[in-house]
């Protein structure tokens, strides 16, 4: 072997024994790194944002998956900016990931030189400030990994959580760690109706006062108390007035207690809410989102309560603009406009047509099964078409993809079952069903 070959396979080593998102093993589609940009910018940049950071390095590995290097470089600046911002210290633990993104995408744009470079900096900084011990990691390393791996859906979660809980062990007054540890674990019951266990729940109750400036965990908070039957209207009402006069992100709180609003206090009232919010900032893509959501809520699952005058326009708009808006993260809002449009005065053609072209797209299997389920819910309700609406229950739920739709067209096909008289279909949907569990 030449002495060049021997030099980069000892680079690579080296390369491969650091810990940062290329060491991850974070290889997404590029379609869920795409929704994961669109996620991550609607964040925000606010000064004191105490995982901006962490943002920036994530969002630069993003760019890098996707080819854009320039702009990868960029982020992973920014990054170093942040967290020299947020630390009395110039230099620390937290640069580790950093550094260690720096050096892979070096050594991915051909310059080993400044690749090397950024490695003797993490070697630095290993120096300077020796892990707790040997081969475990730092706090702040840890913490960054759990952050990023939440990102990456369940099978990442477990070793999310097994990795916040070791930097919160190591840095109890590390509060936002914790904060954000609950939140990933609060999220795995986001479609539950009946909330957390207690347990979580007193755990929750602990992050919430430990971190009172967090009102997207006081928002969580109080949805799940609602779901255990509390009386959360009035704490919501105060909770919203608040959340109004903070800097715009998706990490306010204001999505969370606008689904509060829409569970616990009249449905108009939310409309309200995120109007008023969109008026504070009309051109935010991230309220215009939410003020989408709490239509879609008012049109399609308050009916019994009179839309006002414009309102079905108003949504329709606020979600072919926030089509537009998120190009590539917009999949389940094609299908809400298309039940919008459905319940409109002349738009069950509008609806049909969306809905075919995206039956006929190239989809992934977890697409599938959620188009499928939201089209059978489509057939029952806007085309009182039965059997079509149980054909498309039965091919989401016989998509084996783990999620809440394919429970939830499970739990249709055998309420359809139960209720229904028997008959031809109520055979098939107990020999299909039976067929699945086996």
């Amino acid at each position: 072997m030449s002495k060049a070959s021997k030099a980069a396979k000892k680079l690579l080593a080296k390369l491969n024994a650091l810990q940062c998102h290329f060491t991850w093993s974070l290889d997404p589609k590029e379609s869920k790194l795409l929704r994961l940009r669109d996620k991550l910018e609607d964040v925000g940049s606010e000064e004191g944002n105490r995982w901006l950071g962490h943002i920036y390095n994530l969002r630069g590995f993003i760019q890098h998956k996707l080819g854009l290097h320039d702009d990868a470089q960029r982020l992973f600046n920014q990054a170093a900016e942040a967290f020299h911002r947020m630390r009395p210290a110039d230099q620390g633990p937290w640069l580790v990931v950093n550094y260690g993104n720096l050096a892979w995408l070096h050594h991915h744009l051909g310059d080993q030189e400044q690749s090397q470079a950024y490695l003797s900096q993490v070697d630095a900084l290993m120096e300077k400030y020796p892990p707790p011990s040997q081969g475990e990691l730092h706090a702040e390393v840890c913490a960054e990994k759990a952050w990023t791996l939440m990102k990456f859906g369940e099978k990442k979660k477990e070793e999310a959580a097994e990795c916040f809980e070791k930097a919160v062990s190591m840095r109890p007054d590390m509060v936002e760690w914790n904060s954000s540890h609950i939140i990933g674990l609060v999220q795995v019951h986001k479609h539950s109706s009946r909330g957390v266990e207690t347990d979580l729940l007193r755990r929750m109750r602990q992050a919430k006062d430990q971190d009172p400036e967090n009102l997207y965990l006081a928002a969580l908070y109080l949805m799940h108390l609602g779901r255990r039957g509390e009386e959360v209207a009035e704490k919501a009402r105060q909770l919203g007035g608040q959340i109004l006069r903070r800097p715009v992100s998706s990490y306010s709180g204001i999505k969370p207690i606008l689904r509060v609003y829409s569970q616990h206090v009249p449905i108009d009232e939310a409309v309200d809410l995120a109007e008023e919010a969109l008026k504070k900032h009309p051109e935010e893509r991230y309220l215009k989102r939410c003020a989408a959501l709490c239509y879609k809520w008012k049109i399609l699952f308050h009916r019994d309560s009179c839309p006002r005058p414009g309102m079905m326009d108003r949504a329709i708009s606020l979600h072919r603009e926030v089509i537009s808006l998120y190009p590539h993260s917009s999949f389940v809002k094609k299908m809400d406009l298309a039940s919008i449009y459905a319940r409109s005065t002349g738009g069950k053609a509008k609806a049909e047509q969306i809905f075919q072209k995206l039956l006929r797209g190239d989809l992934q299997p977890a697409e599938k099964q959620v188009l499928y389920h939201h089209f059978a819910k489509h057939l029952h309700f806007n085309k009182q078409d039965h059997h079509g609406s149980i054909q498309f229950h039965m091919r989401a739920a016989g998509i084996p993809v783990k999620s809440f739709y394919r429970d939830e067209s499970i739990a249709a096909l055998r309420k359809i079952k139960d209720t229904t008289v028997w008959n031809r279909r109520s055979k098939d949907i107990e020999e299909f069903l039976v067929k699945l569990e086996a």
